[in-house]
Formats: structure tokens, sequence, C-alpha cells
């Protein structure tokens, strides 16, 4: 009896130490905060490394040279959006280019989203060229061409380091890509198909990675209805619907607010995200082009059910009309203008 008597005071004893573990195990285990969405103050930089190249040099606000992605952090930006060519003729925009800017950006705390234009060049809505080394296939072998170009980009992608937030298959697909086979307004259903090999490619290699169709005129409700409707009919899959948005200085306010019915629009009808891909305005007004940013920020941010996903400049690090352009948000010394102070 008295031997049964230690065993059951043992065994009490070791049942109330495994308790008090348990407790204070309990104890020393933070709660889970659940991590909220990155919100993109994004910037398309696809020229930065042939700037550099070509010896283009940026300065931060107080005059002093720095490294261009450290002046766009410092701005507010956390966000940075890369285009791939296919086989560009100077090397830019290519894959290894693309994954070397990508893996820098990422390095430097940015999320990154990666623009398929599925050509050798620039890919708009009034140029949708198939890439050299794809002309003369049929739809069939166009349509795996895509998918093994996708997967072999987001897979070295993938060896470097990088997930990317989002990638786009197509670029301001208004009449879709591929010409003339993915023609959206002669072959909606092969667009759909090309939409289709894309999004399974991306998803292939990064479940987690959003896909986005883009459309350019974000104010025009009629064009965006008529690319998705076709899109929906076929079969077409995507998570986030992106424009782009370039208005004039005399007419931002009407501009912004016909997207936000647009944007309100795509929401109730496909259940859509939304993402702002692509803005610009004149660089010598910089003023005028910081008030349009604020506004279709405060417009995407407040989109319902958190739909809206961010806001992404295109080309601010311009200046000094590179390549012709003069929708950057940096001044002709190199500083980026008061545009840029949106986004903080």
């Amino acid at each position: 009896m008295k031997t049964r008597f230690i065993n059951t005071i043992i065994l009490l004893l070791l049942c109330l130490g495994c308790i008090n573990c348990s407790k204070s195990n309990n104890n020393t285990v933070p709660p889970v905060t659940p991590v909220a969405p990155v919100f993109a103050k994004g910037a398309d930089i696809g020229w930065l490394s042939q700037m550099e190249h070509d010896g283009v040099k940026f300065y931060n606000s107080a005059g002093n040279q720095q490294d261009c992605i450290q002046i766009l952090k410092d701005k507010g930006i956390n966000s940075i959006r890369l285009r791939v060519w296919v086989n560009p003729a100077a090397g830019w925009c290519n894959a290894a280019d693309v994954v070397a800017q990508a893996l820098r950006a990422k390095n430097m705390g940015m999320h990154i989203m990666i623009d398929f234009h599925y050509s050798d060049t620039w890919a708009d809505p009034g140029h949708q060229y198939k890439p050299a080394a794809w002309s003369g296939l049929s739809s069939e072998a166009l349509t795996i061409a895509l998918s093994d170009h996708t997967k072999s980009v987001m897979n070295q992608l993938k060896q470097a380091g990088v997930t990317p937030e989002w990638v786009q298959v197509g670029n301001e697909t208004n009449d879709g890509m591929l010409w003339e086979e993915g023609r959206a307004s002669a072959h909606m259903s092969q667009f759909a198909e090309l939409v289709k090999a894309g999004y399974a490619a991306v998803k292939e290699i990064s479940s987690t990675t959003k896909v986005i169709v883009h459309i350019s005129n974000g104010a025009d409700n009629g064009l965006f209805r008529w690319i998705f409707d076709g899109l929906k009919a076929n079969g077409a899959k995507w998570d986030v619907i992106g424009m782009s948005l370039y208005p004039d200085v005399s007419n931002w306010q009407t501009t912004t607010a016909q997207c936000l019915t647009n944007m309100n629009d795509m929401i109730t009808r496909y259940g859509s995200e939304i993402m702002i891909a692509e803005v610009g305005m004149r660089a010598d007004q910089p003023q005028a082009c910081k008030a349009f940013l604020t506004d279709i920020i405060l417009k995407n941010r407040s989109l319902p059910q958190s739909k809206g996903l961010g806001v992404f400049y295109w080309e601010p690090e311009c200046h000094n009309n590179w390549q012709g352009y003069s929708l950057g948000a940096f001044d002709n010394t190199g500083r980026p203008t008061d545009a840029l102070n949106a986004f903080n």
C-alpha cells in the first residue's frame, strides 16, 4: 500500500508539472498577427539599367547623387514593375536584365511586378506584334510558346530568389495580343486561350502570384466590359484587372472620376481586384501631377472590400527627355519632383 501511495503521489506531481509546463509554453507563444496585404505604391523602372549604363545620374531632393531605387523608396515607393521582352535587339528588358533588376529591387525591400509584353519590343494598344522567333507559328504553337516563355522567366526569377507579387500576361491588351492570331476583335476565343495559357504558366511556378490582365484607357468602361466579357465568355481566368491612366493637366479630375466608376463596375461585374498599373503626367507640371496622383491613390485605396491593390507610376526616373519621354517625375537636374511626394 505504501509503495502504491508513493507512486500515486509521483504521478500526480508529474501531471501537475506537465500542466504548468503547458501553461508556461502557452504564455511564451506570441499571438499571431495577420499580415495586411501590401498596397502597391509603385514605379515602373524598365529603363533604369539602360540609363545607368549610359551614364545617367540621379540625385535626391537635397541634390546628393544616390541610387535611383533608394530615392524612389525614400519617396514612399514600395513596389517595382519591370517589363519583359522575348529577344530584344539591344538586350535591355530581356530575361537576364529583368531578373537582375528584380533581385536588386527585392534586396532593397521592394515588392515586384513582372509585365510580359510577349514581343521583342513595345506592346501596347497599337502594337502587339509577335516575337521574330514566333513568327509563322500556328495558333496552338503560339499558345505553347507563350506558356514556355512565361514559365522560363518565372523559373529564372525563382532560382534567383524572387517571387513576384503580381504578373501581367500581356501589356495594354485593348485588342488582344500576338496579332493577328490573338487579335481580340477578330479572334476573341484565341486571345482567351493565350490568357489562359499565361495564367496557368504563372500559377504553375508560383501559386501565390496574382495574375493581371492589363488594358489602357482606365476611364473607358465600354472597352473594359467588351474585353472582360469576351474573356469570361471564353473561359479565361485572371485575378486582377490592370488599368493605365494618362490624363492631361486640364482633365485629370474628370478622368479619375470616370476611372472610379469603371473600377467599381469591374468589381461588381467580375469580382476582380483592381491595379492602376500605369500612370503619368507631364514632368513640367509637378503640382498638377501630385494632385492627380493623390486623387487616384485615394480612389483606388477606397474601393469596396479592399479590392484596390495600388498605383504604379510609369518610368518616373526619366529626365531630360530621355528617349523622347516627357511624362516622368524627375526634373532636368535629375532630382525627383514634388509629384512623387503623393506616394508619401
